[in-house]
């Protein structure tokens, strides 16, 4: 009796070093010896987060540029989430994960890839919208240096630092996300956390471009401010 004890839970034991070894394993994963279905999912997850993390970066910025006497807010959806950010995120996985072994080179490429995206979102914008302008670095202490208002060293710097937390903080921890959840709870979460934001943001940008009130108009009405 003693002795079938001592081999089951040594049986148990074993199984339970098996589990943890493997699950190790698969946090060690990069992003391209993932399955189909937990790359879509990670990426989904990854405009989520990334715009939402931006939407409070914005957030706090204006705070204290304003010197927190007032509730500012910056984008225009219900959900605290900005479009750039999210696009940001995904040429930073597309272009500088696969510099990953290299800081200087994820610093490098990323400023370079998101710092021209943002150049040419504002360009664009200003172009098309007749002097339409989502942000102008003119107007701001830190805007040395700045390049027709729509970008400068300082936004560059903290483009190239954001490029690195998502390589080696973002990306990594929905890695280990994906691989220790099951496939399909996974791409649930991810389909349906990503279809709530997308929802807002397109119906949003829908109700502007007909001139019809948006979510700015509701959070101006409740007496907020928007950069």
């Amino acid at each position: 009796m003693n002795r079938t004890k001592e081999v089951t839970e040594e049986t148990i034991e074993k199984t339970e070093k098996k589990t943890e070894k493997a699950a190790k394993k698969a946090t060690k994963k990069s992003f391209s010896e993932l399955e189909r279905c937990q790359k879509i999912g990670i990426i989904l997850l990854m405009v989520v987060i990334s715009g939402a993390t931006g939407w409070i970066w914005e957030f706090l910025l204006a705070e204290f540029e304003g010197g927190f006497q007032h509730f500012y807010l910056t984008g225009g959806n219900i959900l605290p989430w900005m479009n750039i950010y999210a696009y940001g995120a995904l040429l930073i996985l597309a272009v500088c994960y696969r510099f990953r072994k290299s800081p200087l080179k994820v610093f490098l490429t990323g400023a370079l890839v998101t710092g021209t995206l943002e150049l040419i979102s504002g360009w664009l914008v200003y172009t098309v919208g007749n002097g339409t302008r989502y942000w102008n670095y003119y107007e701001k202490w830190y805007g040395w240096g700045t390049l027709g208002g729509f970008i400068c060293p300082a936004s560059v710097i903290a483009f190239g630092l954001g490029a690195m937390l998502v390589v080696y903080g973002l990306v990594p921890w929905l890695i280990r996300v994906a691989t220790r959840m099951s496939k399909r709870a996974f791409l649930s979460l991810s389909i349906t956390l990503f279809t709530v934001f997308m929802i807002d943001d397109v119906t949003n940008l829908t109700l502007k471009n007909l001139g019809l009130p948006y979510a700015q108009d509701f959070y101006k009405s409740l007496g907020w401010i928007f950069l």
